[in-house]
């Protein structure tokens, strides 16, 4: 069927978005999934969508270490195994300058995006280290470089590229191959929601292609990730970007 054929995957925040474009993807090339979201409504659908027995929903915060564990053992208790992970769960957090920033979004937004790949990975390493397999996490262009009012979610972003990195050198030798993606701006709910045509039609003038990147795009990256024609890839930082970052 495809190059994830027999494989068990996990992707957080996979109900919408860049995560649902994975999951579909993985799915259309033969693994069985875990989605987590806390998005049931979402979830529901989209497994409804699919409809032929090779995903599960599972409603979770990726900031909880708790749910995070729940996740694992979910993908353990109906499929036997684990060969891959996909920690994309993540959110924006609030706009503004580092003294005027709120301290609970600050919080909020580490937990999300960087606590919980670190959760993610705790749990998912010591299962996929049984039969070998890739993790990717989902960084950013913004895990490379600095964004005006965007603080919290930048040193998230860069912390998850560093993470990675460690996590690659520990588990390289054990059969697991760690690494990060760094997608430009997407067109995603999460930039369709909050943000005007005016700033979305400036977004895409700063990159090299002059348009937005699409989920379907940046998942096709995490399959190559995923899969064994990555064999020799660990510990690296893939930016999918449209020439965000080569400016």
């Amino acid at each position: 069927m495809g190059e994830l054929n027999d494989k068990v995957a996990i992707v957080t925040g996979g109900a919408s978005g860049i995560g649902k474009a994975i999951v579909e993807l993985f799915v259309k090339k033969g693994a069985k999934v875990v989605i987590s979201d806390l998005n049931e409504q979402l979830g529901h659908q989209l497994i409804n969508e699919l409809g032929d027995g090779s995903t599960l929903f599972i409603k979770a915060d990726s900031a909880s270490a708790e749910d995070n564990k729940k996740i694992v053992e979910t993908a353990i208790e109906n499929f036997g195994t684990l060969h891959i992970a996909v920690n994309n769960a993540g959110i924006g957090g609030d706009t503004a300058i580092i003294d005027d920033y709120p301290l609970n979004s600050w919080k909020k937004v580490i937990d999300t995006n960087l606590n919980g790949i670190f959760y993610g990975m705790h749990y998912q390493l010591p299962e996929i280290e049984k039969v070998g397999g890739s993790i990717i996490n989902m960084a950013s262009i913004l895990g490379q470089v600095g964004f005006a009012q965007s603080s919290a979610y930048v040193a998230a972003k860069h912390g998850v590229v560093g993470l990675t990195k460690s996590a690659a050198w520990e588990y390289g030798s054990k059969g697991v191959r760690v690494n990060a993606i760094g997608p430009g701006f997407i067109a995603t709910p999460l930039i369709n929601t909050n943000l005007d045509k005016t700033t979305t039609d400036y977004l895409a003038t700063q990159h090299a292609l002059q348009r937005l990147g699409t989920p379907a795009e940046v998942a096709e990256l995490a399959l190559w990730l995923a899969s064994d024609k990555s064999s020799f890839v660990t510990g690296s930082y893939y930016p999918v970007d449209g020439g965000y970052l080569a400016k």
